[in-house]
């Protein structure tokens, strides 16, 4: 699984840099969206943006599969598992030190797609408010 999974890094970054596959967005999109607080925008409802895209139709059958369980392992593995940990120590440090504030700030990563970071923390009872850049605290 991990020689496939480099395997079709590897090609997709060749297409990248050959002009056949074109990512739907850029890096600027992302900045644009995440400082005007969009969260929800199309970009930033993508699991899969944070990770390599294994899947994809001209794949054989069988390749399919492990295409399909490697996706879902790093999905659970680098996105979701991360997001809660992150979460969780935000919350311990809340409650661990209930009389002092914080200021926590965290890479685009942690707000795209499902199970995010912000998902943790308002599941556990937590407000969470965007701070526009620009705007005092």
């Amino acid at each position: 699984q991990v020689v496939f999974a480099l395997n079709q890094t590897l090609l997709q970054q060749e297409s990248l840099r050959a002009g056949s596959f074109q990512i739907p967005y850029t890096t600027e999109d992302l900045i644009k969206h995440y400082n005007c607080g969009d969260l929800s925008s199309i970009i930033f409802n993508h699991d899969t943006s944070q990770v390599p895209n294994f899947i994809n139709a001209s794949l054989p059958a069988h390749e399919r599969i492990t295409a399909q369980e490697i996706d879902s392992y790093f999905r659970q593995e680098l996105i979701y598992k991360r997001n809660e940990r992150m979460g969780r120590r935000v919350k311990d440090l809340l409650e661990q030190h209930p009389d002092k504030s914080f200021f926590f700030a965290f890479g685009a990563g942690h707000f795209m797609g499902n199970n995010t970071v912000i998902d943790v923390l308002r599941r556990e009872g937590y407000e969470v408010e965007h701070t526009p850049a620009g705007q005092a605290i």
